[in-house]
């Protein structure tokens, strides 16, 4: 009586709120049962857990050593990262996460991989060796908010590549890119020569190429007419190693908060870093798009590798001349890829390489091996064909959410939306609260050099005692700081938000920029002791 109740009683629909949470209850149900049966994690990417799913939004830096990827990081956070070092040599010799943290520090790679919070417990496959050069830079900045980086090794060139790292460097790439946002691939104006490792490391990145962005990075360091020659050798080079028809966007500028060597493409290279920054910006809007996409191609591969590892199973002999098939077979994958790939209708590109495969087989006893399994194979299509399409609604309810977030912030990022530095001038920012009593009692920083501000000021030929935006724009252009920068310094100097520069406002300017150009950083926003003595007045009588 009792059993026949309990058969009559229907389970209760789980609730899905977001994609993630569908994403992870389907991985969870219908996937991972299958990865487990074939060995999935053997011969590809180990399995997935609710950190990969739940993690923010990454962004992996790489390139050959001295094309400036730290330099490109520090410059994105305004902030130097714990435990780093720039030269011109080959300095960063760890696999670098940056994240969000309160406490600033750095955790070493084998307490990393125990954090069951952080998306890197499945890198222990990688060893010892790997892992006392994997770290995690814990810092207080905006822009880690909502986004995390990776640094990685400079890649090696010449002699120095037939040094060997101690781990498998083109893996442990491929185990990032596969869980990464974006991939930011950075060259050198100066170093066009794509070395062995390179070429291997490219390799590694190959199925990621939508995740891929190149950047042609010190590109102040050449005129215009070597700008060209250096971009078309890039384009030529970058077309043998990847071997597709289709160009790759190449953002070119030069990515540090220096002033600009030769400054004759500074339009260029300020359009072309706008786009990189709103490409890096939509990261967190994208983010359930990109782990849905890429739950989809992991799907296609496991289906893939189930029908390969249960065809070997069935070719295999029940008692003699077991290792003879066994080469045979291996011998054969290509031709056996062919026959799965027309007896179940499968596109091409959903298999994986055939070289690496055969090579992964060598090791394998395929009389270990399981046949095909039809409820987990039934649950699998129903996972590509009903369930996926099933959280497109949802998909689309976050997208129209998140349209209306600001994407990341913070960092080099403040500094596209200031003043006359940005199309469409926003000034539209809500007044400071009023500054604390005693303030104008301290002395204004800028005072003694004010009147030699003041006659670069008047030369300007301000307009009712203030400058506006494009004349005040035209001259801290002349420094040739990058925009990103000099659009911070508008937006500290324009303390009444006018879209103006008076006499005071335009000479804390020129104080912050020359402080720029001494090489010291800018305040997030105006100590006290740089607010101009008429604003304090103004704020005072506000509060």
């Amino acid at each position: 009586m009792s059993r026949w109740g309990r058969k009559n009683v229907k389970k209760t629909p789980e609730v899905i709120r977001t994609v993630t949470e569908g994403l992870k209850s389907l991985y969870r149900k219908k996937l991972l049962p299958l990865e487990q049966y074939y060995g999935f994690q053997d011969f590809h990417s180990p399995s997935l857990e609710d950190a990969d799913f739940d993690n923010k939004p990454m962004v992996l830096v790489v390139g050959q050593y001295s094309t400036g990827k730290t330099t490109f990081i520090k410059y994105l956070l305004e902030q130097d990262i714990p435990g780093s070092r720039v030269g011109p040599e080959p300095t960063t010799d760890c696999f670098t996460a940056i994240m969000h943290g309160e406490v600033e520090g750095v955790i070493p790679g084998n307490a990393l991989i125990v954090d069951p919070n952080k998306p890197f417990r499945k890198l222990n496959p990688f060893g010892n060796t790997f892992l006392n050069r994997f770290q995690c830079a814990q810092m207080t900045n905006q822009v880690l908010e909502s986004i995390s980086i990776i640094d990685t090794p400079g890649i090696l060139s010449g002699a120095k590549q037939r040094v060997s790292r101690g781990y498998d460097f083109p893996a442990v790439l491929r185990w990032f890119a596969e869980r990464v946002d974006r991939i930011i691939l950075l060259f050198d104006a100066h170093k066009l020569e794509i070395s062995d490792e390179f070429s291997e490391a490219i390799g590694a990145l190959k199925g990621n190429e939508d995740k891929l962005r190149v950047v042609l990075n010190k590109a102040d360091m050449v005129g215009t007419q070597q700008l060209m020659r250096v971009y078309g050798a890039l384009m030529w080079s970058l077309g043998k190693v990847f071997g597709t028809p289709e160009v790759l966007r190449v953002y070119i500028g030069s990515f540090w908060s220096e002033p600009l060597m030769v400054s004759d493409n500074r339009k260029l290279f300020e359009l072309e870093e706008e786009d990189l920054f709103t490409d890096i910006q939509n990261l967190p809007r994208n983010a359930a798009l990109r782990k849905l996409n890429d739950l989809v191609k992991r799907a296609r591969l496991v289906r893939v590798h189930a029908h390969i590892i249960s065809y070997l199973k069935q070719e295999m002999p029940s008692v003699f001349r077991k290792d003879n098939k066994k080469k045979n077979l291996i011998y054969q994958l290509p031709v056996i890829f062919s026959k799965i790939q027309l007896q179940h209708n499968i596109s091409a590109g959903d298999f994986p390489d055939c070289a690496k495969m055969q090579e992964q087989l060598m090791v394998h006893d395929f009389t270990k091996f399981k046949t095909l399994k039809p409820n987990l194979m039934t649950a699998l299509d129903e996972l590509l064909s009903a369930d996926i399409a099933k959280l497109m609604p949802l998909l689309r309810q976050e997208e129209l959410e998140a349209g209306e977030q600001l994407g990341v912030q913070g960092g080099a990022f403040l500094g596209t939306r200031a003043g006359p530095f940005t199309e469409g001038d926003p000034f539209g920012l809500e007044k400071e609260d009023g500054c604390e009593e005693g303030e104008e009692e301290e002395d204004w920083v800028v005072t003694k050099d004010k009147p030699k501000y003041d006659e670069i000021f008047y030369n300007l030929a301000p307009n009712e005692g203030k400058l506006s935006g494009t004349k005040a724009k035209d001259w801290m252009v002349s420094s040739r700081l990058p925009n990103s920068v000099l659009g911070r310094i508008w937006k500290l100097s324009d303390v009444d938000r006018d879209g103006m520069l008076d006499d005071e406002e335009f000479a804390l300017a020129s104080h912050l920029i020359e402080v720029k150009l001494e090489g010291h950083g800018l305040p997030p926003e105006l100590p006290n002791r740089l607010i101009p003595p008429s604003k304090r007045r103004q704020k005072g009588s506000d509060a």
